[in-house]
């Protein structure tokens, strides 16, 4: 099995192609569709990128896995379906409870606030095959209510938002039904018990003080040095933490664009009258 990465410096995202060498079966985490917040243009640069890799290699896409609904990049998951017709598009069940905030605070009629916009919702605990490849659902709530970790033969897990590399962290826990409790309970309890020697991908870096870019830690790496949630830390240090540093924290700068695209699957809405689709952007009064 093998692990090819794609770094979007826009958004410090870390995209993953997960693929069996010999027999060509393959899946994607966490993809990318480029936009521009200034002029509202969406491109496919990355989305290119990724697909020049599965085309060279001649990789059969069996699964597009999203970590959660991401609020500070686009999915390209609706668009690579369309590349892929064959793939699914798969995300953690409690994607209905996002769907249903975001739908009410967004006004968004079309969203079904089911989860049936995916092809396939992930159960925690769950074993999942894409043709050779197997993998587990760690529902691991905390930077949202639906986010997962998929944990690949036992070998390899990839955590989203969940955790970042050690000198950086973890994900902030203060989007709709987000938690520092959940958190710490998903990193302590189903990440900090697997075997150390597990290899962690992560889903963003951010690469502090210039330093180049890293991506892969592992169980061990993150228990001992994570610098905000190691397992030195207890859960009212930590939550203490995190309350406090989230207040601090501006709102992500697609966090709008992002979450109404990404609870449809990477979809826009329906186009208007004149063709075009159009995002919402909510009037919010600052409170004192």
């Amino acid at each position: 099995m093998k692990v090819q990465e794609f770094f979007d410096q826009r958004t410090f995202t870390l995209t993953y192609v997960v693929y069996d060498l010999d027999t060509k079966d393959a899946v994607i985490i966490d993809p990318v569709l480029d936009y521009n917040p200034n002029s509202s243009e969406f491109f496919f640069e990355s989305q290119e990128l990724l697909s020049s890799f599965i085309a060279s290699n001649e990789l059969k896409i069996h699964l597009i896995l999203e970590t959660h609904a991401h609020a500070d990049h686009l999915s390209s998951s609706f668009y690579l379906k369309k590349e892929f017709p064959n793939a699914q598009v798969a995300i953690g069940e409690n994607i209905k409870k996002v769907q249903s905030t975001f739908k009410t605070l967004m006004n968004l009629e079309d969203v079904t606030t089911e989860g049936s916009e995916f092809d396939l919702l992930l159960r925690d605990g769950e074993t999942y095959r894409a043709g050779s490849l197997s993998f587990k659902v760690l529902s691991t709530p905390g930077h949202t209510p639906a986010c997962c970790s998929y944990l690949f033969n036992e070998e390899i897990l990839f955590v989203g938002d969940l955790l970042f590399m050690p000198d950086s962290g973890c994900g902030r826990c203060d989007f709709p039904m987000g938690s520092a409790t959940d958190l710490y309970e998903s990193v302590t309890k189903k990440v900090y018990t697997l075997n150390e020697n597990v290899k962690i991908y992560v889903g963003h870096d951010y690469q502090p003080e210039g330093r180049e870019l890293k991506f892969c830690t592992t169980v061990g790496e993150q228990a001992e040095r994570n610098n905000k949630i190691s397992k030195n830390i207890s859960l009212t240090e930590f939550v203490k933490f995190r309350e406090e540093r989230d207040k601090q924290l501006d709102a992500p700068r697609l966090l709008l664009p992002s979450i109404q695209v990404n609870i449809r699957a990477g979809r826009f809405s329906a186009p208007e009258s004149n063709g075009i689709s159009y995002l919402k952007l909510p009037l919010i009064k600052r409170s004192l």
